[in-house]
């Protein structure tokens, strides 16, 4: 890792988006002013209250930290930390995190508290390494990038959070009220391990984190820890079958579906099976995008270097 350095000395800028989560954004900015101040750390911090800002604001925060040899942090949720490392990869800076979002895939994954006082603690004593980042069409995932019904699923979520506020169980209802709805699949050409398979599914889910994949049920979750990314794809079915994947995920049990597929890789290419559709809408780490097919998952080439605890317990446990 070059062009910025992660010392114990190193600036900290902070890129804060002031609508993630729940809590106070006072109260984070008192914390990290109090860590801050008790190390003798210095820090800038790059608030974002207009979405529409999010990349200037980060692209800010990374022009000073490579200038003054600093460690750019996220402060938000998953969408957040995955805008800003976005920016950070290849940068030759460390990234920190300050977990605010609903879920914290990426944070819990990597053994980060979510109470922010433990989060500065490990941010302002814990050294980067090296993790894992995904990539669809050159756009980074930390989480998950997917088509079809589950980027149907965040957009709608959207909706219901604007009306009923940001929690679990409102993203759980938005989720089940959408897969309920009928949806026309995709017909897919699928490359990997060099072989071709025509696939006809609702949603085809990748994943880059194992706790995720853990907590539905999928085997060998560990994939994503050891150099791959685990695709899914869903069998059309009835709405009825559809609620009942639905509920065997939620209980921990997906790949026990005959309704679902999936493979570990390195690297796979996905084109309509029919010339008809070139784009599609594609969600990373909860954020939906328009993007051009053929959509082109991989590992990316080169780690994020996060700051985060050396070892979690759940890597301890596998050893």
């Amino acid at each position: 890792m070059s062009g910025c350095n992660s010392h114990a000395q190193s600036a900290l800028f902070v890129v804060f988006n002031v609508h993630s989560g729940r809590g106070s954004a006072q109260a984070l900015r008192e914390a990290i002013a109090r860590a801050c101040a008790a190390q003798g750390r210095a820090y800038r911090l790059f608030e974002v209250s207009r979405l529409h800002r999010l990349s200037e604001r980060i692209r800010e925060a990374v022009d000073a930290a490579r200038a003054e040899s600093g460690v750019v942090v996220a402060a938000g949720g998953d969408g957040t930390i995955n805008a800003v490392a976005q920016a950070v990869l290849g940068s030759g800076c460390a990234l920190g995190v300050l977990p605010k979002g609903t879920f914290n895939y990426f944070s819990r994954t990597h053994a980060i508290p979510t109470d922010i006082d433990e989060a500065l603690r490990v941010l302002l004593g814990e050294r980067p390494v090296p993790v894992q980042v995904g990539l669809v069409n050159d756009r980074v995932f930390l989480v998950n990038a997917s088509l079809g019904l589950y980027a149907r699923v965040l957009e709608d979520r959207e909706v219901y959070k604007s009306r009923y506020g940001r929690s679990r169980w409102v993203a759980l209802w938005a989720a089940i009220a959408t897969a309920m709805r009928p949806h026309p699949g995709w017909d897919l050409r699928i490359r990997w391990h060099g072989e071709e398979r025509l696939v006809r599914t609702p949603t085809l889910f990748v994943g880059n984190n194992a706790l995720q994949l853990q907590q539905v049920g999928m085997p060998r979750p560990e994939a994503v820890e050891q150099g791959e990314l685990t695709a899914i794809a869903l069998r059309p079915s009835s709405r009825l079958a559809m609620f009942a994947l639905m509920l065997r995920g939620a209980m921990g049990r997906l790949a026990e579906s005959d309704n679902v597929m999936h493979a570990s890789f390195r690297s796979m290419s996905v084109s309509p099976a029919r010339t008809t559709r070139r784009h599609a809408k594609v969600a990373a780490d909860g954020e939906v995008l328009r993007m051009a097919m053929p959509l082109h998952f991989r590992v990316a080439p080169e780690p994020l270097w996060l700051i985060k605890p050396a070892r979690s317990e759940r890597e301890d446990a596998g050893r």
